[in-house]
């Protein structure tokens, strides 16, 4: 083997990896999409609000605090990009994806903690979020985020 071919693998090698990677982070990301859809199709009818005051109609029997949490790390390319977009400030799209699955994801995980021990509804919902130190070691960076869905879940009379 030639000098130029080792210096092309050596190129070309770590380079194939990188590609490789993203694009499995890309379909990971797309199938996750697709799972949390079908999951939301089916608790589509579950009320989920935000408000503190309940409607008249609602006759609560019993309550629960509920939640549900996710922690989704965060994709090396996105955060490349995110570093670089640092730089001159501005909005950071290739955050949006991240935040927003895992903000459904929490939500989906809360309403199936609710519905599987038997309430109708959640109501007062919140939402929080929090970073996940980088275990370098060095304390910058970010490792992740944990997103936190939290309500009350409300048992309703039947009349």
């Amino acid at each position: 083997m030639g000098l130029e071919t080792i210096q092309l693998v050596n190129f070309l090698l770590p380079l194939g990896l990188l590609v490789f990677a993203y694009l499995l982070g890309a379909w990971i990301e797309r199938r996750h999409y697709r799972d949390i859809l079908a999951r939301e199709a089916g608790l589509r009818s579950f009320p989920v609000v935000t408000f503190e005051t309940l409607p008249d109609n609602w006759q609560v029997e019993s309550v629960e605090l509920v939640s549900g949490s996710v922690v989704i790390s965060l994709d090396y390319f996105k955060r490349v990009i995110a570093g670089l977009r640092a730089l001159v400030g501005g909005r950071v799209k290739t955050y949006e994806p991240l935040l927003d699955r895992a903000r459904r994801e929490a939500v989906l995980r809360m309403v199936e903690h609710a519905q599987a021990n038997g309430y109708d509804a959640i109501a007062n919902v919140r939402l929080e979020t929090s970073r996940l130190a980088n275990s370098r070691g060095d304390g910058n960076g970010t490792a992740g985020i944990e997103m936190l869905a939290f309500g009350t879940a409300l048992s309703l009379s039947r009349r």
